[in-house]
C-alpha cells in the first residue's frame, strides 16, 4: 500500500504542530519530520505546505538574516493556526480511537 496518501492527510497539520512549538524554518521542519519517521518528505513537498498554510493565515513568515548566508525565513503559528490545530487534534484522536478499535481491536480507553 502507498502510505503517501495516508502521509497527504496529516502532513500540513504535522507541520502545524511543529511550528507551534516555537519559531522555527523550514530545514530544521524537515529534519523533525524525518526524525519522526516522514523521512520521505523533501523540500519538494515541504514548501508548497508552508505555502498553503501561510495563504490560509494560519502561519507568519518573516525574512531574516542568516549567520551562514542568504535571508532564512522563519516561521510562527497564528492564533488560526492555534485554533485550527486544536480543532483537528480534536477531531483526529477521535478519529484514530475508532479506526484502532476496527484495525486493531483496540478498546476505547
Amino acid at each position: 500500500m502507498d502510505s503517501g496518501q495516508l502521509m497527504r492527510g496529516v502532513l500540513e497539520q504535522c507541520v502545524l504542530a511543529l511550528i507551534e512549538q516555537g519559531e522555527t524554518y523550514g530545514y530544521d521542519i524537515l529534519s523533525k519530520l524525518s526524525r519522526a519517521g516522514f523521512d520521505q518528505v523533501m523540500e519538494g513537498t515541504l514548501y508548497p505546505v508552508l505555502t498553503r498554510l501561510n495563504k490560509k493565515k494560519l502561519i507568519a513568515c518573516r525574512m531574516v538574516k542568516s549567520p551562514y548566508g542568504p535571508m532564512r525565513k522563519l516561521y510562527s503559528i497564528t492564533d488560526a493556526g492555534v485554533e485550527e490545530l486544536r480543532q483537528f487534534r480534536e477531531i483526529y484522536k477521535g478519529f484514530s480511537t475508532s479506526a484502532a478499535q476496527i484495525l486493531f481491536g483496540e478498546e476505547d480507553t
